[in-house]
């Protein structure tokens, strides 16, 4: 069996760059059981609620959703239980930093394998208000509909 290589995506936290102003994003490892890794590989997650938090000096990521193996044994894994984040001690210091500012948190962006093992994007973000999730649609709206000007004003000059 050859080992795979490249990056597969497993899960997406779409609604975090809603509901957040991502400010700066990592890498990180992840110390996981073997029913979660193939758990993962049937491509079954959530990071929907997920975050992570500083304990003793290292970084856990909470509350990320990778259900039971179904084909796993009593040594099956909690679907919620808190998992250890692999990262440089100068990244763990910075990201603990940055989450410590006022309205700061680390969230998971992106579940996925890198050359088989698992990786989770990790973000520094801040959370944003309701008048700013409605500009930020506005702009997005407003973008949209100039390109769509641009591409019919384009294909009318060329036809």
């Amino acid at each position: 069996m050859a080992k795979e290589s490249g990056r597969k995506v497993i899960a997406q936290n779409k609604k975090a760059r809603h509901d957040f102003l991502i400010e700066d994003t990592v890498e990180a490892g992840l110390v996981l059981m073997g029913t979660e890794v193939k758990s993962l590989r049937m491509g079954r997650a959530s990071l929907v609620d997920g975050f992570a938090s500083e304990r003793d000096g290292e970084l856990w990521l909470e509350n990320v959703y990778i259900p039971e193996y179904l084909q796993g044994t009593w040594t099956n894994h909690a679907a919620r239980r808190r998992r250890k984040l692999l990262l440089h001690r100068h990244q763990i210091d910075k990201l603990v930093v940055a989450s410590r500012e006022s309205g700061h948190t680390l969230i998971p962006l992106a579940l996925y394998f890198v050359d088989g093992r698992a990786k989770v994007e990790l973000a520094v973000a801040k959370g944003k208000k309701l008048h700013d999730k409605r500009q930020t649609l506005r702009e997005r709206q407003d973008n949209r509909e100039a390109q769509r000007a641009m591409s019919v004003r384009l294909k009318r000059g060329t036809g």
